[in-house]
């Protein structure tokens, strides 16, 4: 029975099929067709998103976030700009109350006018450069900033940028082609970036009490070049003389007051002698030239005896914000990005700056100390913070003791290891590098455009450097001879680290002397002033722990130790740097030193007694994000808008003398440092 059933519905359904196909079949059949290709459309369409999403790649990732970061920025530089000049002020005092009046405000209501001419003398990287002639990939650019300002060829053309900054590495001058000047005006150095001030608040203070363009100069100069060379190439320094000598000319007979900044202090010592010296090599001015011009000459965060983090800069590229970097993305600034490997790319640039070496150490272990004591042995960190309008106590600015401490050895400025760091200078073995024989080229010809001196050294003379352990300020110059000899012969030419034994040696005349106060004596001019103004309270560089890099190729084979860390017995010790009293970039040994001793009173280096005042402006960061970046700030480059600082100025300029002032102004050891320096004066 089921057998017929299952015959019968077969030959219904062969039946079935064997009838011709109505209308209403095709329209089913099509319907379907169209349904599958929609279907398969859109399989395609999400297989194609699919394969979109993984190509994205770290670098679109990159771009994005800075592309964010920038339009952010914009907007709220925008807004900022679009927004009633009265309504930053109206917020900030409704969280924090009524602001003080600006200096020049104050000082305006009681009464202080306009007097004695100023002069700015900016120091490195603040001023402005800008492009004259260029190769063919800076086309476009002509008079445009390369320094300062938005610095959008950076990323635009870096490696452009890098050539056109670079100076020649055989005579520290313009390469061939190229011709890169300093940005001239107040508009030079009074912002290094959009809203990033440097004189700008000083000089919007000095206007409040009548100061216009016509009493007010600033000196601006290419900060790259040696000091003698500014007057070689640019005559910057005879357009200085002259300058000065019309202000005081048509303002009565009113002496000017300098006002020099970081290495505009060095460059202005520089000036004080040549400006005297006999031609070619000075200006003629004659030994009262400086009597006759000069009132007062107040020098802010000046690195007289040089810095420890120039060394770094010059040994590896780096400080402490750099190695940081490097610690949180290993690799990344060494690595090989479309051909622009970052840090030899920046080495190889300031190895052409001849400026930098004239911040390298002066004074050797005498003034730095030596393996086992330093000036600053006793000085204990303490990171504590001071805000604004808190009390100051003795422990805030590091003249407290919690007698656990341990001495910190600062007079080694390179130690290789940490343990090196520590121990007595008797357990350290140490082989000396200066007969080291250099080996075959490290890095092969593969880094020849991104050349640094270290590419000729090989491994034999890398592992002599590690070898000796230890470096302090009286073997430091004998490193860099041997890491960059091309640059220290340069350097030598223009600029001496020593302590003279004979200041009347007829060899002190030559201008390599000159921005070295321990090799030069001040002018004849016993009714100026001479002021060391400087931030103190911020932990500042002061020596580092080194390592060898992980072999690559067109590297740097030196590296700071970030992972050197002092401690609960040494708390000054912290990401392999070493840190002491100043301003976070100037010591205030360096800074200080001179206005405390070396030129206190009648001595070889001050023959005429030119008065010397210390002005120390203890660091107090700013309360909250609205007050930017702080009107108490001892940061080297933020204590421009100091609010004390700026005081101190403008009563000088209207007229005022050191004493008026209140003398000497002192927070840090700076006296007792001084009194364990065994200098003859």
């Amino acid at each position: 029975m089921s057998m017929l059933k299952r015959r019968k519905g077969s030959e219904t359904k062969k039946a079935s099929n064997s009838e011709p196909q109505t209308d209403k079949d095709y329209e089913t059949r099509e319907k379907e067709r169209d349904e599958k290709q929609k279907k398969s459309k859109q399989e395609d369409y999400e297989n194609n998103k699919k394969r979109n999403l993984k190509k994205w790649s770290c670098v679109d990732s990159c771009c994005w976030f800075i592309g964010c970061i920038c339009s952010i920025w914009w907007f709220l530089l925008f807004l900022y700009n679009a927004m009633p000049a009265s309504f930053p002020q109206y917020v900030t005092e409704a969280i924090t109350g009524p602001l003080p009046d600006p200096p020049g405000v104050k000082l305006h209501k009681e009464g202080l006018k306009a007097n004695h001419p100023v002069v700015f003398v900016p120091g490195i990287v603040t001023g402005g450069l800008e492009l004259w002639e260029g190769h063919q990939c800076a086309e476009g650019l002509f008079r445009k900033r390369l320094w300062g300002g938005t610095f959008g060829e950076v990323y635009k053309r870096p490696l452009c940028w890098v050539e056109h900054m670079s100076l020649d590495n055989e005579t520290g001058l313009d390469p061939s082609g190229v011709r890169i000047r300093p940005v001239s005006g107040l508009v030079a150095a009074d912002y290094f970036a959009a809203g990033y001030f440097v004189w700008a608040v000083l000089i919007a203070n000095l206007a409040r009490i009548g100061y216009e363009e016509k009493n007010m100069y600033m000196a601006a100069y290419d900060w790259r070049i040696s000091f003698q060379n500014t007057e070689v190439r640019d005559q910057t320094l005879s357009r200085m003389k002259s300058n000065i000598e019309l202000m005081v000319a048509t303002s009565g007979g009113r002496k000017v007051v300098i006002i020099p900044h970081s290495m505009g202090v060095l460059y202005f010592l520089h000036f004080m002698k040549w400006v005297e010296a006999p031609a070619p090599m000075g200006g003629g001015g004659g030994s009262d030239w400086c009597a006759k011009h000069i009132k007062a000459v107040m020098n802010i965060g000046g690195p007289f005896l040089g810095v420890p983090k120039a060394v770094t800069g010059l040994f590896s590229a780096e400080a402490k914000d750099i190695a940081v970097a490097r610690a949180i993305a290993p690799g990344v600034l060494d690595m090989d990005v479309f051909g622009f490997q970052t840090l030899q790319h920046v080495m190889r640039m300031i190895r052409t700056w001849d400026s930098t070496m004239s911040m390298v150490p002066k004074g050797g272990d005498t003034i730095w100390g030596g393996l086992d004591w330093s000036p600053e042995e006793d000085y204990e960190c303490n990171t504590k913070k001071i805000k604004s309008n808190d009390t100051q106590t003795v422990s805030q600015n590091g003249k407290g003791s919690s007698g656990n401490a341990k001495h910190a050895n600062y007079g080694r400025i390179i130690s290789f290891g940490k343990d090196v760091a520590e121990v007595h200078s008797s357990k350290i073995e140490r082989m000396d590098f200066r007969g080291a024989v250099k080996g075959s080229n490290l890095a092969n010809t593969t880094c020849r455009d991104v050349w640094t001196e270290y590419d000729d050294m090989g491994v034999g003379g890398i592992n002599a450097i590690a070898d000796y352990k230890v470096y302090t300020a009286g073997s430091i110059l004998d490193l860099l001879h041997f890491v960059a000899p091309k640059m220290m012969k340069r350097g030598s030419a223009h600029f001496s680290y020593g302590i003279a034994d004979n200041l009347d040696d007829k060899k002190y005349e030559h201008y390599k002397y000159w921005s070295n106060p321990l090799e030069t004596k001040l002018p004849n001019a016993p009714n100026m002033e001479i002021f060391s103004m400087y931030g103190v309270g911020i932990p500042t560089e002061r020596a580092y722990v080194y390592k060898l890099s992980p072999a690559a190729g067109c590297y740097i084979p030196f590296q700071i130790d970030t992972s050197a860390e002092g401690g609960l017995e040494s708390t000054c010790l912290k990401g392999g740097v070493l840190s002491v009293d100043g301003d976070e970039t100037v010591p205030v040994l360096s800074a200080g030193f001179m206005g405390a001793k070396g030129w206190r009173g009648k001595t070889r280096f001050n023959p005429s007694g030119i008065r010397t005042y210390i002005r120390e402006y203890n660091h107090a960061p700013p309360a909250n994000l609205l007050e930017g970046r702080g009107t108490q700030s001892g940061a080297h480059v933020d204590i421009m808008g100091n609010f004390a600082l700026i005081e101190d100025i403008i009563r000088v300029a209207a007229g005022a003398t050191g004493d008026d002032l209140g003398g000497d102004q002192v927070y840090s050891d700076i006296f007792k440092w001084s009194e364990k320096i065994n200098l003859r004066l």
